[in-house]
């Protein structure tokens, strides 16, 4: 087999690709331990695997769809159960993604796009840090680009069969992460119902049949669970009625396009009529889900800012007023500006974006594009474009829930138009006349877009500098040089190349640097973002993950205390320390819900609990709470205080943890440096009872 140099060339950006995502994956630890505790109480049956149980009792469900956390859990089986085997699947699917998005492009526009889009997908860093991360996200645009592959064949040939094989793809990625997966149902409509190949009337009803397949595959998994007894099965997490379909249409829907109220009230701080010990710090006030934390790039949870919160955790290092919009990227101030600004946000996906929108512009020019789309490289620029622009206005207007690492929805349509678009301004360029100046005028605006974001570094960082320097002198040089040579018919058609690749490089420089940055700093597993604010938190001494002795001594003491209890452990949220004795022990830990405000259990089912000897120790403070107000309250109330010296280890003040909680946490902070956050693991950590004497009492009876 002949060995081209084409073939040479896209293995070596996928040997790129394979190094951003696996090399020092270990550092990541289990990421998201909400996600992993949820894997490893899959693992253990197939009931929790099947309804996707945070708990080994499978008493309520992780908030999100299961096919990524299936594919997660089924890695672990595989290789046991690590860090490792769970991040696996998604820097796998990083590398693979980047292989499809090549292969599209090439199809249509030759291989030289493909390359360069695949290169641009590869380095761009909200890609490569949720590569590194068990969120699902890049699961999901995987298959969004397989879908894309199918849409591309469909529109070209108007094969019934391959546009539905395309929206059965997205409906398999509304099992990854619901309503996210719709972002590309405009481009993939508005596509079809463009293309020429089969009459209007013939369309129309390829698209009816279409949406009852997306639809019928989008919701099957959720309507078989909710159509099984409530009682044989877990709560369904952060829904309000236990409904599968709501959580659909709420938390994760109507909640994120920052539509209606919250679906499930906050909880959090103190507990309504409990008091914690004087010892026992009680701030930390809970808050409704969907509203953006206050005090970003605050410390937290302990004393530590958890690295990634869009930018490592913390405000862009040149940020004069430390704030940001922290772990909800709609709390940033909504308008066209806002993925440009000094944000939590800009650094992560826009160092390209200018020129995918020039190269959009060229390659429509060049395509000579109407509304009629008779050609696949015309479907497939209506398509790219379709996907970027509505999901760009999204995430520049919308006031709804969503995280700095949602940005990874914009890489594949971004690169794709950059690969597309550099080929078209080139051949542009060698036309001459004023489409000639489309070239060169772009690789200037997107480099001035670059050192826009470097600037925000500027103070701190002495790489920003750097940057700033060889970006400046390969793009700016190379494109005034091309421009020189535009003025003087110079047709040196060899010089010219060279020059826009090295203008092309340094446009790439900058984004590889962000996107290594993941390889020698641990980001946060709950908000993975790449760049120079992970150097800047690790050398200010943050950690990002649970040390392996911040639970050890409760951890040890529950299990040396179990007997025959069904659940070692009652705490009001999944996060924190829940998650974390789930995945080292394999216990269940009984919560009611990510924010501890589900309604899972009643006060009067609680009691019957604790009288038949399944639940003994309840956690009562930290953060949570809600509707299980009143079970934590009695809890206090009948309960024996258990000395914290018993279970508390002497680090516990100062420990640091990455998880889910930190998203949800309304600081109420003086000082920037005394940040906590509510939970039980860090200063604000609540008070153990002992419910066996109660039990006991019971029984005597």
């Amino acid at each position: 087999m002949k060995f081209s140099k084409e073939t040479f060339r896209i293995s070596l950006i996928l040997i790129l690709s394979a190094i951003l995502n696996f090399a020092n994956l270990g550092i990541e630890g289990y990421a998201n331990a909400y996600y992993a505790a949820g894997v490893k109480s899959m693992t253990m049956s197939w009931k929790n695997f099947f309804f996707v149980s945070f708990d080994p009792t499978s008493f309520v469900s992780i908030d999100k769809p299961p096919l990524g956390f299936w594919i997660q859990a089924l890695s672990a089986k595989q290789f046991g159960f690590s860090g490792w085997s769970i991040l696996l699947p998604e820097a796998l699917a990083g590398v693979i993604s980047v292989a499809v998005i090549y292969y599209i492009v090439k199809r249509s526009f030759g291989s030289i796009a493909g390359l360069i889009s695949a290169l641009c997908l590869a380095v761009t860093p909200v890609f490569v840090a949720v590569s590194r991360n068990n969120t699902c996200d890049n699961l999901l645009v995987l298959t969004l680009l397989l879908a894309s592959w199918a849409l591309s064949i469909a529109a070209e040939k108007g094969k019934l069969k391959y546009l539905l094989l395309s929206l059965a793809i997205v409906g398999i990625g509304f099992n990854i992460k619901m309503l996210q997966a719709y972002m590309v149902i405009p481009a993939i409509y508005l596509t079809y119902l463009l293309s020429t190949a089969v009459p209007m009337k013939k369309r129309l009803t390829h698209l009816i049949m279409g949406t009852v397949v997306l639809l019928v595959v989008s919701f099957s998994w959720a309507i078989v669970v909710d159509l099984i007894p409530a009682a044989s099965r877990p709560y369904v997490g952060s829904s309000t009625n236990n409904s599968e379909i709501e959580l659909i249409i709420g938390h994760n829907g109507l909640e994120r396009l920052g539509i209606g109220s919250s679906s499930t009230g906050g909880g959090g701080g103190n507990l309504t009529g409990i008091t914690p010990p004087a010892s026992e710090n009680s701030s930390g006030q809970g808050m409704e889900r969907g509203t953006p934390p206050t005090g970003f790039g605050q410390q937290m949870d302990g004393g530590a800012a958890p690295t990634g919160l869009g930018q490592g955790g913390q405000a862009p290092a040149g940020k004069a007023n430390g704030g940001g919009g922290g772990s909800m990227g709609g709390s940033e101030p909504s308008s066209i500006t806002r993925l440009f600004s000094n944000n939590s946000l800009s650094d992560q996906i826009i160092w390209l974006f200018p020129l995918a929108i020039f190269g959009f512009i060229a390659a429509a020019i060049k395509e000579k594009l109407k509304i009629a789309l008779d050609n696949r490289r015309k479907s497939d620029l209506i398509q790219w474009s379709m996907w970027l622009v509505p999901a760009f206005v999204y995430f520049s207007f919308t006031t709804g829930l969503f995280h700095p690492y949602y940005l990874t929805m914009l890489a594949p349509p971004i690169a794709a138009l950059v690969g597309i678009g550099v080929v078209a301004m080139w051949e542009l360029y060698k036309e001459g006349g004023w489409k000639s100046w489309i070239l060169p005028g772009a690789l200037i605006v997107d480099g001035l877009v670059q050192l826009l974001i470097l600037s925000y570094y500027y103070e701190t960082s002495s790489i920003a500098k750097i940057l700033m320097i060889i970006l400046s002198i390969l793009c700016f040089v190379s494109s005034i040089l091309l421009i020189i040579a535009n003025l003087k018919k110079n047709g040196n058609t060899r010089l010219k190349k060279i020059l826009v690749a090295t203008a092309l490089v340094g446009l790439l420089i900058t984004p590889t640097v962000w996107s290594a940055t993941t390889m020698f700093y641990p980001m946060s597993g709950t908000f993975p973002s790449a760049g120079l604010s992970l150097i800047s938190s690790s050398s200010k001494g943050n950690s990002t993950t649970t040390t392996s002795s911040s639970n050890s001594k409760l951890i040890e003491f529950l299990t040396r205390h179990k007997t025959t209890e069904k659940y070692i452990l009652v705490t009001s949220s999944t996060s924190g320390d829940a998650a974390d004795i789930i995945i080292k022990t394999g216990e269940s830990v009984m919560t009611w819900g990510f924010f501890g405000t589900d309604k899972a259990i009643t006060l009067a089912q609680f009691q019957e609990l604790v009288s038949i000897g399944e639940v003994r120790y309840v956690m009562v403070g930290g953060q949570g709470g809600g509707s299980s107000n009143d079970i934590m309250t009695w809890a206090a109330k009948v309960g024996t205080i258990v000395p914290a010296s018993e279970w508390k280890d002497a680090t516990d003040t100062t420990k640091t943890t990455d998880t889910a909680s930190t998203a949800i946490i309304n600081e109420k902070p003086t000082d920037a440096n005394s940040q906590q956050v509510g939970g039980f693991g860090g200063e604000n950590s609540g008070q153990l009872y002992d419910l066996k004497a109660y039990a006991d009492s019971i029984a005597k009876k």
